[in-house]
């Protein structure tokens, strides 16, 4: 019976099928297959024997019940393995399985083939995913709303600016991505302690070759494992990565509020249900799971970290957490790409409350563009802006319009007719640079992929 969501609600096929257990005992016996034809090379042991080790490294041989056989009398992962693969090769080729390796280069030089995989698909995803933003932010790099600072109204911005700046950080994760990929998915041949000494003077070749043949850098130097702070800063981007679909969702859960309803998820009248009591309910769900779920991804980095310090040339103790916190934070994190893909080629604007969220405050909006004209008229900045607060603040505690109480002042009157004042309340025309800085966005994003 299942009892981890992932098994049965949380997850893709693609990532999971790069982290089962099939999947991992198959990279693990490539590994050894890799150290065979390495060894094989320099006249370690008998080519014939790296061949058929080569040719039985797979699943269809060696098999994970039969692994787990193995392993309920032995009580350790990669010695089953050994003896696994070693007994389905033919003649005496199971003699030379495992020759010079520790069962960490096995464990480590593997998952960095599974970190590939999975960072090639977190990689696709989220271009996908800056694609569509970078869409949305052209669409409506003309679509004014209010922007909000602390919660309250603030200034006019435009969803396009909303759209390109969150394309621009998605955009640095799959550069962090990258950049963690070299030094986390490397090749360790480098037996027990770091040393290779039971491969003699021929170590170091070995290593070379046999990470060359799985298409891996070899690491430089390690001791018995590939230093932690690699798999810490992995987790840590996909904890980065999490926040920004996290950022995403928070403001479109936001911007669903029933009181602003500026936009929000789709909802399908015909079949969906918000609520098991109240009918009316159509709540931001998906938005909800990504936040919710990207907490958990965030709760990996602590112990990523904390694997790291093992004691003098290794111990288990990260051993068990990764087993755990590896596969999930992959599968999690490709999971809520998903969500946030699916959130945004759904997204429902409203344009009407867009509009009058825009004048909820009866122009206060625009006290900015008051004081930046009054200075631009020849009056001092320090004293525009002060009597623009006496204005605002008349305006807000007697709930009148800002225009109102400023065209009743004298002071003001002396620098701005009648009709500037009125343009000047206009919020579509107080929007800045934001569609040039949409468009740089935009121009700057034919280099990215």
């Amino acid at each position: 019976m299942a009892i981890h969501p992932i098994e049965f609600r949380y997850g893709t096929p693609e990532m999971r099928s790069v982290w089962d257990a099939e999947n991992k005992l198959q990279k693990m016996l490539e590994v050894e297959a890799a150290l065979a034809k390495a060894e094989a090379e320099i006249n370690l042991i008998p080519k014939e024997a790296a061949e058929e080790i080569s040719s039985k490294a797979s699943t269809k041989y060696v098999t994970v019940e039969r692994v787990a056989e193995i392993e309920k009398e032995t009580n350790h992962d990669i010695a089953s393995i050994v003896k696994a693969l070693a007994e389905v090769c033919d003649g005496d080729a199971g003699e030379y399985v495992h020759f010079g390796a520790t069962s960490n280069d096995i464990i480590d030089t593997s998952q960095s083939l599974l970190f590939k995989d999975s960072i090639e698909i977190l990689k696709g995803r989220l271009i996908e995913l800056t694609k569509i933003l970078l869409k949305l932010a052209d669409e409506n790099k003309n679509t004014v709303c209010i922007g909000r600072t602390h919660g309250q109204h603030a200034l006019p911005t435009t969803f396009g600016m909303k759209f390109a700046l969150w394309a621009d950080e998605i955009h640095r994760q799959i550069e962090r991505l990258d950049e963690c990929k070299e030094r986390l998915c490397v090749g360790m041949i480098t037996g027990a302690v770091g040393t290779i000494a039971a491969l003699g003077d021929e170590g170091l070749d070995v290593h070379k070759k046999a990470s060359e043949i799985l298409g891996l850098n070899p690491v430089l130097i390690s001791n018995q494992v590939v230093q932690r702070d690699n798999h810490a800063e992995f987790i840590m981007d996909l904890a980065n990565t999490a926040s920004t679909l996290d950022k995403i969702a928070v403001e479109i859960r936001n911007l669903q509020r029933t009181e602003l309803k500026e936009l929000g998820e789709a909802f399908d009248p015909e079949k969906q249900v918000g609520s098991s009591t109240m009918p009316h309910k159509m709540n931001p769900i998906t938005a909800e799971r990504i936040s919710g779920i990207s907490r958990v991804i965030r709760a990996y980095v602590v112990p990523a970290l904390e694997n790291n310090p093992l004691w003098h040339e290794r111990d288990l103790t990260n051993s068990s957490c990764e087993r755990i916190i590896l596969p999930e934070a992959c599968i999690l994190t490709d999971y809520i790409i998903i969500l946030t893909l699916k959130v945004l080629n759904n997204l429902v604007f409203y344009p009407e409350n867009i509009e009058k969220d825009l004048n909820v405050t009866n122009g206060l909006i625009m006290a900015e563009r008051f004081m930046a004209e009054l200075t631009r008229r020849g009056m001092g900045r320090q004293t525009a802006y002060a009597l623009v607060r006496i204005c605002s603040l008349e305006a807000n505690a007697k709930n009148k319009g800002l225009v109102d109480v400023v065209l009743a002042e004298d002071e003001i009157r002396k620098y701005l007719s009648e009709n500037e004042i009125k343009e000047i309340m206009n919020p579509h025309t107080y929007i800045g640079s934001s569609v040039k800085i949409v468009d740089n966005v935009l121009e700057e994003s034919k280099k990215w992929f």
